[in-house]
């Protein structure tokens, strides 16, 4: 409160409106979709996307400011250090899930308890009539664009260790420039793809699991970027940079989940299938 000295090391936040904002806009959002799926009108899911996009912009950069304010210290740069860590843990459950799905069907596509299921996938795996992707083509090729984007984001991050601001602004924007890339192969990959979402199990496993990575690679790539207009600011220090120590984290996971991806459902799922050329 105003007036009272400040004798400790915690950020007592002050009142925000972002919250309530955030949760309005999310709930119109979502009114939004059913909307649309209802062929209502499209236009209450685009104003409550534009709230909730406005209103990120406006709460991170309250966060930015307190951080330049010095409110955080390092008892509360730890805490956000702890939070962090549990939002990732929380991300891995939800990619778990998916991963669950696929393997579900793949271990169990001839069960003959779930006679529904053999029956929609002929009783084989990949269901009949579906064209895999060759993973050795533009999967392949993503696969490096996301280990090299890991290497440049960890180059930025110890260039800022280093004081060398050159580095990180370098770093970040190859990263930035990679993930930008990838983004544009896996929708050339999308647009060539020899199954649908919609009509079997492959699909849709396929597509919400590879799909909802590519969200977070966006995601991530926006983080970066946001990062990389921070640098050329002069934000980042040494010894102040939660910002983008939390973006590369999350870089990385995203990093890690492609190749458990990568690995499960376009090496190891496509063994010994029609590959789609």
């Amino acid at each position: 409160m105003a007036g009272i000295a400040k004798n400790h090391d915690y950020h007592m936040v002050e009142p925000s409106p972002w919250p309530i904002v955030m949760s309005t806009a999310i709930f119109v959002f979502a009114l939004g979709i059913i909307f649309w799926m209802h062929d209502w009108t499209p236009f209450v899911f685009f104003i409550g996307l534009a709230g909730i996009f406005y209103t990120m912009y406006a709460w991170w950069s309250d966060v930015v400011k307190e951080a330049n304010t010095g409110y955080h210290t390092p008892v509360v740069q730890l805490h956000h250090r702890y939070a962090m860590m549990l939002f990732i843990g929380s991300e891995v459950m939800v990619f778990f899930g998916f991963f669950w799905a696929y393997f579900d069907g793949f271990f169990r596509f001839d069960d003959v308890e779930q006679f529904a299921r053999v029956a929609a996938t002929g009783g084989v795996w990949p269901p009949a009539g579906i064209e895999l992707f060759d993973p050795f083509h533009l999967p392949l090729f993503n696969t490096l664009l996301l280990l090299t984007s890991g290497t440049t984001v960890t180059w930025a991050h110890h260039a800022l260790l280093e004081g060398d601001r050159e580095g990180l602004k370098w770093g970040l924007a190859l990263t930035v420039l990679l993930g930008v890339v990838f983004t544009c192969v896996q929708a050339i990959e999308y647009s060539q793809a020899g199954f649908s979402f919609g009509g079997n199990m492959y699909g849709a496993t396929f597509f919400m699991a590879t799909g909802l990575h590519g969200f977070h690679v966006l995601v991530g790539t926006v983080f970066l970027l946001v990062c990389l207009l921070r640098a050329l600011r002069g934000d980042f220090t040494p010894k102040q940079h939660l910002g983008f120590e939390f973006a590369a984290w999350y870089w990385h996971f995203v990093d890690v989940v492609w190749l458990f991806l990568f690995a499960s459902i376009y090496v190891w799922g496509a063994w010994g299938v029609a590959i789609h050329h």
